[in-house]
């Protein structure tokens, strides 16, 4: 069969499907599709490195446009359908993260993925940890290193000062962790308050970070 076929084919498989079910692009609003050519080709991985403080992070996408009301969409919108398209860029920045790691002189039982935990209020409002279903989806494992001691408040309209200090000593170490090799991998990047409590924790454990990852980063406004 022809790719042409298929292609034709599949697309008249999601128009009949269309039919039954009516759903709208997530990041356009476009009618009968979850997510539409276009909008698809905006979410093409274009992993760069992102620094905070002293953290380098490797992210896949910019959080501005169709990324952001993607993402937004599958967070917290209930349109985990999207997961499969955001998979693929967050397993590229992964894959950079894991590329500019340093090598290990010693034995080694290979490098963990650690993901942030999910606040209680968030896996109620959800049902599912989003980026670990983002990392099955794309055919890795996270491994779970890290619990919260409390919950925090949502970083959402929090200032870089407020963050830092929201999430200071929020996370702490399931079990020890020395000589466990990790790269902590989060969805969106904004102050880095997150990825560098995490860090910390890891530390405090004995672990060692070797590398960071996001889906996304949100660029930060710069003074002239």
């Amino acid at each position: 069969m022809s790719r042409w076929l298929r292609d034709r084919l599949a697309g008249a498989g999601r128009d009949a499907w269309a039919t039954l079910l009516p759903t709208e692009c997530s990041g356009c609003g476009a009618v009968d599709r979850a997510l539409c050519a276009a909008c698809r080709r905006a979410l093409v991985p274009g992993v760069h490195p992102v620094t905070r403080d002293d953290a380098v992070i490797w992210s896949a996408l910019t959080y501005a446009g169709v990324a952001r009301q993607v993402i937004a969409a599958y967070k917290d919108g209930g349109r985990t359908d999207a997961g499969a398209v955001l998979a693929a860029p967050l397993r590229t920045a992964i894959v950079a993260a894991l590329a500019a790691a340093p090598r290990s002189s010693g034995a080694s039982n290979g490098i963990q993925l650690v993901t942030i935990p999910s606040s209680g209020r968030a896996w109620r409002a959800r049902g599912y940890h989003p980026v670990d279903a983002l990392l099955h989806r794309a055919g890795l494992h996270p491994y779970p290193a890290l619990s919260l001691r409390g919950e925090v408040l949502d970083q959402v309209g929090l200032g870089r000062t407020a963050r830092a200090t929201n999430k200071k000593n929020s996370l702490v170490a399931r079990r020890p962790l020395e000589g466990t090799r990790m790269i902590l991998v989060d969805d969106i990047v904004t102050t880095g308050a997150t990825l560098l409590e995490a860090r910390r924790a890891v530390f405090a454990a004995g672990g060692t970070v070797v590398g960071l990852a996001t889906l996304a980063e949100t660029q930060r406004l710069r003074p002239q």
